[in-house]
């Protein structure tokens, strides 16, 4: 089974690369007025294709002075590090991935490996921007790590498990205990699902958790305006400046992955995973219609590519930061957020929850 799965997930995140890049185009040329690829394909489909076989048929160029080993294994490893990420998550009440019972810190485990593979990309290069681009890196991470595990912290105090299905079936109407909107336990004891089920919506604390979860993401998905490491107006290409050809793809391929991974996390943890964003209304089985095994991948893959395109919306709307301004950020403002938060939510659990 595990081959099986193994190729279907490679085969989906390499037509997510395709439609994502060609849907940044066109959503970056809407909101600066004019029109994006339109020359191969009809309205420009086939560009994104067409670049794919480019990069496959270039040559593979290494530094004569780099670290050839590390140099040629970091894209690999980068890539691996965050494909492993997908075996846990969870797709459908039926779909649990692997099942881990500790899922959540396999999955954060194994992502931070991230970090791991652009230091290894960026020294081996021989390159100095290369280096800068990879100890800017380096700082994002340490910075950034801290505040998103402090908010998933939260999660895992709400909801008392580790288990990312756990985490996901308490959020709908699979779940036998009652539903809270905002601290608040709902009077019917009829399964309610839907929107008012999810962990953003259960009580106050968890909304900024969520926010802050989700722009902890973006700068590990080295997405703008956290995109110091590869800085294109500053260090030509940052980590990745040596790489060309198929190895430049596999870290781009990489980099998107990563945007989907931390959607469908934050989907996971904060809105309702799998789980259908209506809810039972009198009468009306809203969330029950909607309920099953193609719906839960239809909801949670909705959900995460709408997540998806915000990260692509933030990326053409708001100017990059300075590196003392991204540390800054986290060290000044997201981490102590984060503690309060997580004290809060630990305060709440315990006296009313």
């Amino acid at each position: 089974m595990f081959p099986e799965t193994f190729l279907f997930i490679l085969g989906f995140l390499l037509l997510y690369t395709v439609l994502v890049v060609y849907a940044e185009r066109k959503v970056s040329a809407f909101m600066q007025d004019r029109l994006g690829p339109m020359e191969v394909g009809y309205y420009g489909l086939l560009q994104t294709v067409a670049d794919l076989f480019k990069l496959l048929q270039k040559e593979d160029i290494v530094n004569r002075q780099a670290d050839r080993l590390l140099f040629r294994t970091a894209p690999v490893f980068i890539f691996v590090a965050v494909f492993t990420g997908f075996s846990v998550l969870p797709l459908s009440m039926t779909l649990a991935g692997s099942g881990i019972s500790s899922g959540v810190f396999f999955l954060v485990s194994f992502v931070a490996l991230d970090a791991v593979g652009i230091l290894m990309a960026g020294w081996s290069s021989h390159n100095k921007y290369a280096a800068l681009g990879t100890l800017r890196g380096a700082a994002q991470f340490v910075s950034y790590e801290v505040p998103l595990g402090l908010t998933l912290l939260c999660v895992v105090v709400e909801a008392g498990t580790l288990d990312l299905q756990s985490i996901s079936i308490q959020q709908g109407i699979h779940h036998d205990g009652p539903t809270f909107l905002w601290g608040i336990r709902a009077i019917d004891t009829t399964p309610v699902g839907g929107f008012l089920s999810w962990n953003i919506f259960h009580h106050p604390f968890m909304a900024p958790a969520a926010l802050i979860f989700f722009v902890a993401g973006l700068a590990e998905c080295n997405r703008a305006p956290f995109d110091l490491p590869e800085a294109e107006s500053e260090l030509v290409a940052g980590f990745q400046t040596e790489y060309s050809g198929f190895r430049w793809a596999i870290i781009m391929l990489s980099e998107y992955a990563m945007m989907l991974l931390i959607s469908i996390l934050t989907v996971v943890l904060f809105l309702g995973s799998w789980n259908t964003p209506l809810p039972n209304i009198g009468s009306a089985r809203f969330a029950e219609w909607t309920d099953g095994k193609i719906w839960g991948i239809f909801w949670l893959c909705f959900k995460s590519l709408a997540l998806v395109f915000v990260q692509i919306w933030i990326r053409w709307t708001y100017p990059r930061v300075r590196v003392d301004q991204l540390t800054a950020f986290s060290w000044k403002w997201l981490t102590p957020s984060s503690l309060v938060l997580m004290l809060f939510t630990a305060v709440w659990k315990l006296t009313i929850g």
